[in-house]
């Protein structure tokens, strides 16, 4: 592995920024390309929070952080990579002496420097989650976005969802296919009565209370507490799993520095990209949750694949 020394400007050929499944997958493709490429990452990647990932092809179960960290030993065997611990702060386009294309220049936040000809922006998105007591603390455990990434594990449980927009109707319906389900207005009155018809009819409960807090030991959820009312005591409503769709927006500011374009997604903002996952900025490509509307670990890592392959094929024709 080639370790970069912080004594002086390092130069490469493509930085990532970002080392999680999008990051690493994207550096993997430059590394066997036997381009010079380094990964800065801050260590904080987005699945942090869950014990393990689940339908990601071979490693079905595995903590996400030790697949990343296997990840990051096999690159570290490829001579032309580097890695940088630490958080890009700003990035900008330089114009590179006798050529018409820009390179870039990176600062971190320990006042180091790196350039590099083209940039893949890997950082990932930051999860908005709903002021709800004690929420925030079971996420990724038993407070859950994706069926698909652990709905297996609870299946045949008592399952809720947390109602968010008219979209809410839907997720709940896909969700009953796991287990009973409830959905929790949480005191909104924006349900429609067709999709509460259509929901009652499949069996789905509806729980129009607002949300007091969420109980059980540990990182568990046993039930769903309701507010009080004047009729009587809070309610507690049993529940093993509850499904928020949180909103998302970047975890860097970086792609707004470089002037990248951004699309409106249901959840949240999302980086505009070319076939090759090239952002609105020349040089500039992305990969991962920071342009997928749909997030799975599985869909980030092929992301990854086509943006390091993109910015290869950048070097090799000039694009």
């Amino acid at each position: 592995m080639a370790t970069a020394s912080m004594a002086k400007t390092q130069a490469y050929e493509v930085i990532v920024i970002g080392g999680s499944f999008a990051g690493l997958s994207a550096a993997m493709q430059l590394a066997r390309a036997r381009r010079r490429v380094c990964v800065v990452d801050a260590g904080q990647p987005r699945n942090r929070f869950a014990a393990a990932s689940h339908g990601f092809f071979g490693q079905d179960g595995e903590p996400p952080l030790a697949m990343i960290e296997q990840a990051r030993r096999k690159l570290a065997a490829y001579p032309t990579v580097g890695f940088v611990q630490g958080t890009v702060v700003s990035a900008t386009a330089q114009q590179r002496a006798g050529s018409p294309e820009n390179g870039f220049e990176v600062v971190l936040d320990d006042g180091a420097t790196l350039e590099a000809h083209k940039l893949v922006l890997a950082f990932g998105v930051q999860d908005g989650l709903p002021e709800i007591a004690g929420l925030r603390e079971r996420w990724g455990a038993s407070v859950l976005h994706c069926p698909y990434c652990h709905g297996y594990e609870f299946a045949g449980q008592r399952l809720g969802v947390l109602y968010h927009s008219s979209g809410s109707a839907m997720h709940a319906q896909l969700i009953a296919d796991w287990g009973p389900t409830t959905l929790f207005l949480n005191g909104d009155t924006t349900l429609e009565s067709a999709e509460r018809e259509r929901l009652q009819a499949l069996g789905t409960t509806i729980e129009p209370a607002p949300i007091a807090a969420l109980e059980g030991p540990g990182h568990a959820l046993q039930g769903v507490r309701l507010q009080a009312t004047g009729s009587g005591d809070a309610r507690v409503v049993p529940l093993a799993a509850l499904y928020v769709a949180a909103t998302t927006r970047p975890a860097s500011p970086l792609a707004e520095q470089l002037g990248c374009a951004f699309d409106d997604g249901p959840m949240g903002p999302y980086l505009r990209t070319d076939a090759n996952k090239m952002t609105t900025v020349p040089g500039v490509y992305t990969a991962g949750d920071l342009t997928l509307m749909r997030h799975n670990a599985t869909l980030a890592s092929a992301e990854g694949v086509l943006a390091g392959v993109g910015a290869h094929q950048a070097l090799v024709f000039g694009a």
